[in-house]
């Protein structure tokens, strides 16, 4: 198991797509667009690009500027490109790594997919128990030998997407690259947020508008839950699929994992955090000498809270930038080190002071036991923690890597104990009712199973 030394649960994986018509240099703007997008996962990347009907593409393990330089990026010349970046527990398997390429019936196919399907198990021994062949273990894979089988029995591959849709159950965005057309497609619930930009007269898809935004693009709008989105060179046009009950994005977008210059279903992440830590100080106020953040999550909502509470906001805590989220596997005894290698205190902003310690989460409490010590080793007086979000008690099914519950703190102890556990003075969380407040304008709801346990699918 590799630890994250954030002690933080992790999306699994960002989506980029574009079609040009322009002359642009696609594989160098989804370069860009998946450098936008590397927050959401870290561990491998990988472009395919359209030229004239043949898909060409290039991935590897390792971050985008890691696997690409400018002469692997000169030879994938095309008029589209799609793009992902991935973070998966099974890290070493290449064989996962996307865009996934394969033949089909009306030539080459290249995914990027972001999410899980819960039904996955179900429909991969059905179709291997048809004569279906599988060489990774990636729901894209088995998305893509859905879509081939069905396009046999339709006029287009818009038909075969709308049966294949009626078939895969849970969370899902994914950018679809054929030898004409360019498709976004968005799970009925809408869990994964998924955005369409234009630059110029070419058409970008993303995870995020944060991506749209580093190509120089312009956000258009969001993709709609259940809704297909097919652009090719004369133009674009929605297919909107059967969609029952109301959206259900997942609210930790807004916590941590989405960046926070990012609007996500008319809503902007920066003012969803700066808006958690003001209702945070509402809940619950402290006297106190100063407000920090816990970087790089921490550190909007902490701004929040010190303007509402008008206790000056600081900067107590330094990370080393140059330290990736896996750069070490330690075990619970190594964890505290790993800590002070990424995190450092700033001893002359918190000495002799009553500290305001404002974070997005706790998960396994491992790491926030180890800042709170090295803050008062640093000379803070008192250390009080305020969570930007509700409990963490439940695992996520749809698309995040969480421990089980056994592993989450706060569904094993109660507030007080996790309090003594990680040595602060006092610790808060934001109530849910408070979090789903944040989102300001956002047009959707949202799923809290992680707080609640209840979840908008059946989970066997």
């Amino acid at each position: 198991m590799i630890y994250d030394i954030n002690d933080k649960i992790r999306e699994e994986c960002g989506v980029f797509g574009i079609l040009d018509n322009d002359g642009h240099n696609v594989a160098q703007l989804t370069y860009y667009g998946l450098f936008a997008l590397q927050h959401r996962g870290q561990e491998s990347t990988g472009i395919a690009v359209n030229d004239s009907g043949t898909i060409i593409y290039y991935k590897d393990i390792g971050l985008v500027p890691e696997v690409f330089n400018s002469t692997i990026l000169d030879h994938l010349k095309g008029q589209a490109a799609i793009g992902h970046v991935l973070y998966s527990p099974d890290s070493s398997n290449r064989e996962n790594v996307q865009p996934i390429v394969l033949k089909y019936k009306s030539g080459q196919m290249a995914i990027s997919y972001n999410g899980n399907l819960l039904n996955a198990s179900k429909l991969r021994q059905d179709m291997e128990e048809r004569g279906a062949i599988f060489q990774t273990n990636s729901d894209a894979e088995l998305i893509a030998s859905l879509i081939s089988r069905y396009r046999i029995i339709s006029d287009n591959i818009e038909e075969a997407l709308i049966k294949v849709m009626k078939d895969i159950k849970g969370s899902y965005a994914f950018v679809i690259m054929t030898p004409k057309k360019l498709i976004a497609i968005r799970d009925p619930l809408g869990m994964k947020p998924l955005c369409i930009g234009k630059l110029d007269n070419s058409y970008v898809v993303a995870s995020e508008s944060s991506a749209v935004d580093a190509v120089g693009g312009k956000l258009i709008r969001n993709v709609n839950p259940g809704e297909i989105v097919v652009i090719q060179e004369d133009g674009i046009k929605s297919i909107q699929t059967e969609v029952t009950g109301k959206t259900k994005l997942c609210i930790f977008e807004f916590v941590y994992f989405a960046r926070q210059d990012s609007y996500i279903d008319g809503a902007s992440v920066y003012r969803a955090r700066l808006e958690a830590g003001r209702r945070l100080a509402i809940e619950h106020p402290v006297d106190a000498d100063l407000v920090i953040g816990v970087p790089d999550s921490g550190l909007i909502a902490a701004l929040g809270y010190s303007r509402e509470s008008s206790i000056p906001y600081g900067s107590g805590l330094i990370k080393n930038r140059y330290v990736g989220r896996t750069f070490i596997k330690p075990g619970q005894s190594q964890r505290e080190e790993a800590v002070r290698i990424k995190l450092n205190v700033i001893r002359n902003e918190i000495e002799g002071k009553r500290i305001v310690m404002v974070d997005d989460s706790i998960v396994r409490g491992t790491t926030t036991k180890a800042i709170v010590h090295m803050l008062k080793e640093g000379g803070a007086r008192e250390v009080h923690i305020r969570i930007s979000s509700a409990p963490y008690k439940f695992p996520c099914h749809f698309g995040i890597d969480t421990p089980s519950a056994k592993h989450l703190v706060a569904s094993n102890y109660s507030l007080e104990e996790i309090r003594k556990m990680v040595g602060a003075d006092s610790l808060k969380y934001l109530s849910l009712d408070g979090l789903l407040k944040t989102p300001i304008g956002s047009d959707c709801d949202f799923c809290c199973g992680c707080f609640t346990g209840d979840y908008p699918l059946k989970v066997e």
